[in-house]
């Protein structure tokens, strides 16, 4: 029997060991659900070929030979990736749309003596739940928006507010990029599903009862659109903001960035665009700080003549809330933290 779920929440909140997504590895690199295990009964090939046998051949050619293949590689996981498990073991199992390939594996599991069970509607109930979740229902959470300059260290507080016991949500974790021009992380962001299936999870554990302090971004963080109820939502919060030297943060940027301004030739890439925004003259001087090796200065020539300018633009068109301006001389340690203690004490007062 399967079992349905009919909210996002109750779904996380499952009580089984382990989920196993048994979707191939193409579908489950994707999007799957958070925390669970692959375990793919047919692999990206088997699928096609499966696939290709019953348009052009035979339906029941290719269930026969797609029930081979599920069975053979369901055998192969049972005796060495889930050996190890008791006999109380529960895992709960889901597939494309909770049919043939989960139904098969929870079968075998069940003869084992495992207590499996199956996601009614498998990836594509969880999918609708997500979608549900983020944008149609209303966000139940009171955001609060870190706001200011770029290179105000916003990211680096909201890390040591949580080590704190503030509520966060890291937008540009979750993504995978820093939110700029020159935001690319190691290992490239993840699909549109995986982002908000990550961001759908990290709302889910919040006490909706307790603020959120988010950064203030823009509707697309990198190549990733924010939800349009998170977007609404991140528009209206009140705002906090951040303010620091422009020596302060360039020194900051400098540093933070430091992978993406040591590679030149990338880092030229990305500015060189910025020639029909900023003109001919402004994006050569960036250049040349590039050939001489002064990133702090290019950093503070980036802010002053692009990040700044393009700030205060988006600033106007805003009419949000500020609720507390923390000013710090310093975005070293000591500074982090006594801003950190600040911003604590409004929310406290929320």
């Amino acid at each position: 029997m399967s079992l349905k779920f009919s909210s996002l929440p109750q779904l996380y909140a499952h009580p089984f060991d382990n989920v196993i997504d048994v979707r191939s590895p193409a579908e489950y690199a994707e999007d799957h659900l958070p925390g669970a295990i692959s375990l793919p009964v047919l692999d990206n090939e088997e699928r096609a070929r499966v696939g290709t046998i019953y348009v052009q051949q035979s339906p029941f050619l290719a269930r026969k030979l797609g029930a081979a293949l599920v069975f053979r590689n369901a055998a192969n996981h049972i005796e060495n990736s889930l050996s190890h498990h008791e006999g109380d073991w529960r895992p709960l199992v889901y597939c494309w749309r909770g049919g043939q390939r989960s139904g098969s594996f929870t079968w075998m599991l069940q003869q084992i003596g495992w207590r499996a069970e199956v996601v009614e509607g498998g990836y594509r109930t969880y999918r609708r739940l997500v979608n549900r979740y983020l944008y149609d229902d209303p966000l139940p959470h009171r955001l609060v928006a870190l706001d200011g300059y770029t290179g105000t260290a916003k990211t680096d507080l909201l890390a040591l507010l949580q080590t704190q016991g503030v509520q966060v949500l890291d937008l540009e974790g979750l993504a995978n990029h820093r939110g700029s021009l020159l935001g690319e992380r190691p290992g490239g962001q993840p699909s549109q599903k995986a982002f908000e299936s990550a961001l759908a999870a990290a709302l889910c554990q919040l006490d909706p009862a307790r603020p959120v302090v988010v950064e203030a971004e823009s509707s697309k963080i990198g190549s990733l659109f924010l939800p349009p109820t998170l977007w609404s939502a991140l528009c209206a919060a009140p705002r906090i903001v951040i303010s620091a030297t422009i020596e302060a943060r360039a020194a900051y940027l400098a540093e933070a960035y430091d992978d993406i301004l040591s590679d030149t030739e990338r880092l030229r890439d990305r500015l060189s665009p910025l020639r029909f925004h900023r003109g001919h003259e402004v994006v050569d001087s960036w250049l040349a700080l590039i050939d001489t090796g002064n990133k702090q200065g290019l950093t503070q020539a980036l802010m002053e003549q692009h990040y700044d300018p393009a700030y205060a633009k988006s600033r106007r068109a805003q009419a949000a809330e500020v609720i507390a301006l923390v000013e710090t001389a310093t975005l070293d340690a000591a500074g982090l933290s006594e801003m950190a203690d600040q911003i604590g004490q409004v929310l406290d007062q929320l």
